[in-house]
């Protein structure tokens, strides 16, 4: 979460400075590959399991931030609330409500504090970016949010990870025709008590019967 609010901070600095140094968007990116490269530094000496875990987590978001700048610097991004920063999960802290959020798109997601564990997260790639904009935009207007695709292309783990991003417990549920309304409605008031979020995969084996309990 820190990492993710300094890489914002520095950006948005970056966007403000433009007016004076042409070039400050690119000294930021270089900034970033140079944080970067220390982290893998750090991972070539002797640490510890968790210390070791806890850089390459560093790594994979440091190198989607760099990637971005990269991107933002290219097409001539200029301003924070252009089209290309906005869709990016920026983590900021609000002095308003004195808490961390998540901004993205016109969607504002308050951080979970939830302990996930010291785990691995996925590499963000573009796709992820946009999937990223989808169910945030689905939770901002109270929805849900149903990625489709082909099996093992990574759809829980993007919403899991996405989860484990704004640090909220998610739980996997797979769904079969042997689920009836009951057991659907156990699950809903368990979420709905705990705030956790749930990943309903295989949702089109449920009969129709349940279906249509879960669209009321």
């Amino acid at each position: 979460m820190i990492n993710c609010c300094a890489w914002v901070i520095n950006v948005e600095k970056a966007f403000l400075a433009l007016a004076k140094d042409k070039n400050s968007v690119k000294k930021c990116y270089e900034e970033q590959s140079n944080a970067l490269k220390a982290l893998i530094m750090m991972v070539q000496g002797d640490l510890t399991k968790p210390v070791r875990q806890k850089i390459m987590c560093l790594i994979t978001m440091d190198a989607h931030a760099r990637d971005i700048i990269g991107i933002l610097d290219e097409q001539g991004v200029t301003k924070q609330d252009e089209f290309q920063w906005q869709t990016q999960l920026k983590g900021v802290y609000d002095a308003g409500i004195d808490d961390f959020v998540f901004r993205i798109a016109d969607a504002c997601l308050a951080y979970g504090y939830e302990y996930l564990g010291n785990g691995p997260r996925l590499v963000i790639t573009p796709l992820t970016d946009r999937i990223y904009v989808t169910a945030t935009q689905a939770l901002h207007l109270k929805m849900g949010c149903a990625p489709a695709g082909p099996a093992g292309t990574g759809k829980t783990e993007s919403t899991k990870d996405l989860a484990s991003a704004l640090g909220k417990a998610c739980y996997v549920f797979n769904c079969s025709d042997q689920m009836d309304y009951m057991g659907m409605a156990g699950i809903f008031k368990g979420l709905a008590a705990s705030g956790s979020w749930g990943c309903f995969d295989e949702f089109n084996r449920l009969v129709p019967e349940v279906l249509s309990v879960c669209s009321v």
